[in-house]
């Protein structure tokens, strides 16, 4: 009678620390769609003093969602997402702190889990090398871009978002044939039916850049 009494309570507990487990996975996630949405709307929707005023107010979430999860990668890939925009949005000297920020969530993301949200810390990071200016300045550095947005397209090769960006980089260097190859597979991405404004969004951005390439190809 003792050893079943010890084992219905073993499987109690077992059952109790899997529910619980599977309601904070649930809640990540719920944390992690609400930044994407929110992310969507401030990026595409605002603009001007109302767009920077709405990311402040998402990044506080964001600083919020990294406390409650501080080990969970895809908070943390979001909230570098929100901060890196955010830096962009700015501009200047004073964004860098907050590239800097980014930069060290996407870090902490890969050290958890390099696959989380299919890789996007890679690319994410790879976008920051690539925007921000250089040593003495800043961090920026071409060849840390090439390769983290090339493992980016490894883990997500049919993305629309990995392959948008690593097109960014073939602009930069001015393979513009290239980047239309990957601009076009970017458009022809499956469509992400919990993300349509941000697919929506996505496209206008890569049909300005066909746009710029086919001037350059003139």
């Amino acid at each position: 009678m003792k050893k079943y009494i010890t084992t219905r309570t073993s499987l109690v507990i077992m059952i109790f620390s899997l529910f619980s487990t599977m309601t904070m996975a649930a809640t990540n996630q719920q944390s992690v769609s609400e930044l994407q949405k929110q992310w969507a709307v401030d990026n595409y929707q605002l603009k001007d003093d109302a767009q920077e005023s709405a990311f402040m107010t998402l990044m506080k979430k964001a600083d919020n969602d990294v406390m409650t999860f501080p080990d969970d990668a895809g908070v943390h890939i979001w909230r570098g997402i929100i901060y890196s925009t955010y830096a962009g949005i700015t501009g200047g000297i004073g964004a860098l702190k907050y590239a800097k920020s980014a930069k060290a969530d996407f870090e902490k993301a890969l050290s958890l889990d390099p696959r989380a949200l299919k890789g996007s810390a890679y690319t994410s990071l790879g976008m920051l090398y690539l925007r921000v200016p250089g040593w003495p300045i800043g961090f920026g550095d071409d060849d840390k871009a090439q390769h983290l947005l090339k493992k980016g397209l490894e883990a997500n090769p049919n993305g629309i978002d990995s392959n948008y960006f690593y097109a960014q980089y073939l602009m930069e260097e001015d393979e513009y044939t290239q980047a239309k190859n990957y601009l076009d597979k970017a458009l022809n991405a499956p469509s992400r039916p919990t993300r349509p404004l941000a697919d929506k969004g996505r496209k206008q951005d890569i049909q300005h850049a066909l746009t710029k390439i086919q001037k350059e190809l003139e």
